[in-house]
C-alpha cells in the first residue's frame, strides 16, 4: 500500500547546498550538516527558516544541535526522522506538508553522515528486539545490505534475461556522466574489462556495482512556492510498499521493490504518465536498481532494457538518468543528492544538463518499501 499526496506546485525547493564529498571529512556530521544547510540557506536568500527537518540512522547531527551551530536561538517545527534511503524523496513532502498546513512558510531539511570514515551502513550486527528475525538469515550469507539485495538482484536479472554486460553499461554511463561532475568521487571512465575485473562482493554484484561510502552532507530550503516564483515546484509525491525484497521471507517475489508499488500511485496523483518524465534521478545503491525501476516507473518495457541501458541513458538519450553520476559515482549522501541534481537540471544549471528538463523523477529505496517524488519547472 501507498500513501500519495500531490501538492500541485503549493511549495518551491528555492535552495540547495552541499559539502565537498570525500571518504574521510576530519569533520564531525554537525560541521557538515551546518555548512550544507548555510550553503542551501544562502542559494535561496533566507536568513533562517521557520521549520528544520533531517533523516538519519543514529548517525548524524540532531536538529537541534544544527540550530545551535546556525545560532537560531528559537525555532518552531522541527523533527527527525528514522530512517534511511526511503526518505530522501518523501522528505520533500513533510516539508511541503507543513507549508501546506501554515504551520511554516520555510523549511530546511538536511542529511549529513561520515558514511565511510564514521559509521558505516555496509554490515549487520546482532541485537535484540525489533530486527531479531535478521540473525536468522545473517548464518546464510546475509551480512548486510549488499548481500541481501545481490539476492534479490539475481533473481531479477534471471527473471528479465539481463546481463552482467548490462550492469557494466548502468555503471559507464554513471561514470561517464561524473567525469564533468567536479562534486563526484569517481571520475574516471571504465571499459568491460576494468568492470569484469572488480572483485566480486556478491554475485551478481562487483564493487563497482555498489554506491559509493561517502562523507558529506546535503541540505534543501523549501518554502511558499510564491515566495521563489522561479524555483522547482513539489508536484507530487507518495511513499510505500509491501512484502519483497526487504521482507524475503514474506513475500512472493524477492525481486520486487518499492516502484512496483508507488509508481502508479505517483502518476495518479500528478496527472502525468511516465513519458512526462524528461529526467530522472534514480536511487542506485546497486546498479541493478537502474532497470528495475525504469521498467517499474513504465519509463522502459522489460524487453527494451539492454538497448536502453547501452545507449539511452546519457543526459542526451532518450531516457536520461542520473546526469551527475548518482550514488554510485558522484556520492552517497543517503539520496538527497539526487534530489539536489533535480533541482539543477529544472533550473537548467545541472550537471551534463538535460535539454528542456521540465519534470524531473526522484525515487528513495529501502527494498520493498520507498518514496518517489515530480518535481516540476516553475
Amino acid at each position: 500500500m501507498s500513501g500519495r499526496q500531490g501538492f500541485s506546485g503549493k511549495a518551491a525547493i528555492a535552495g540547495v547546498g552541499m559539502t565537498a564529498l570525500s571518504r574521510e571529512s576530519g569533520r564531525t556530521e554537525l560541521q557538515l550538516a551546518a555548512e550544507a544547510s548555510r550553503a542551501a540557506l544562502a542559494d535561496a536568500g533566507v536568513e533562517r527558516p521557520d521549520a528544520i527537518l533531517s533523516y538519519h540512522l543514529n548517525d548524524s547531527a540532531p536538529v537541534l544541535y544544527l540550530a545551535r551551530e546556525l545560532g537560531f536561538n528559537e525555532i518552531g517545527w522541527h523533527n527527525e526522522i528514522y530512517g534511511g534511503g526511503t526518505q530522501s524523496a518523501s522528505i520533500v513532502a513533510d516539508a511541503a506538508m507543513l507549508i501546506d498546513a501554515g504551520l511554516a512558510e520555510t523549511v530546511l531539511v538536511y542529511r549529513a553522515l561520515n558514511g565511510r570514515s564514521g559509521k558505516r551502513m555496509n554490515a549487520l550486527g546482532l541485537k535484540l528486539g525489533e530486527g531479531t528475525e535478521e540473525q536468522f538469515t545473517h548464518p546464510y550469507g546475509m551480512a548486510g545490505p549488499v548481500h541481501q539485495f545481490a539476492l534479490a538482484g539475481q533473481r531479477y536479472l534471471y527473471d528479465a534475461g539481463l546481463t552482467s554486460e548490462d550492469l557494466f553499461s548502468v555503471v559507464a554511463q554513471s561514470r561517464a556522466h561524473a567525469v564533468r561532475n567536479p562534486r563526484a568521487l569517481r571520475r574516471e571512465r571504465i571499459d568491460l574489462d576494468t568492470y569484469l575485473a572488480s572483485p566480486m562482493v556478491a554475485s551478481p554484484l562487483r564493487r563497482l556495482d555498489c554506491c559509493q561510502e561517502t562523507d558529506g552532507g546535503c541540505a534543501l530550503v523549501i518554502t511558499k512556492a510564491g515566495r521563489a516564483p522561479g524555483a522547482p515546484r513539489i508536484h507530487a509525491v507518495v511513499r510505500g510498499g509491501g512484502p519483497g525484497a526487504s521482507t524475503m521471507d514474506k513475500a512472493d517475489d524477492v525481486t520486487r521493490i518499492f516502484s512496483s508499488y508507488v509508481a502508479g500511485p505517483l502518476f495518479d496523483a500528478a496527472g502525468m504518465k511516465p513519458a512526462d518524465i524528461d529526467v530522472s534521478l534514480i536511487y542506485d545503491a546497486y546498479s541493478w536498481l537502474v532497470p528495475r525501476q525504469l521498467e517499474d516507473f513504465g519509463l522502459v518495457a522489460r524487453e527494451d532494457l539492454p538497448a536502453v541501458l547501452a545507449s539511452e541513458i546519457a543526459a542526451d538519450g532518450g531516457f536520461p538518468v542520473n546526469p551527475h553520476g548518482g550514488l554510485l559515482s558522484e556520492g552517497y549522501v543517503h539520496g538527497l543528492n539526487n534530489v539536489a541534481e533535480a533541482v539543477r537540471q529544472l533550473r537548467g544549471e545541472g550537471t551534463n544538463q538535460v535539454h528542456g528538463a521540465g519534470v524531473a523523477l526522484c525515487s528513495g529505496f529501502g527494498g520493498s518499501y520507498g518514496s518517489a517524488a515530480i518535481l516540476t519547472a516553475p
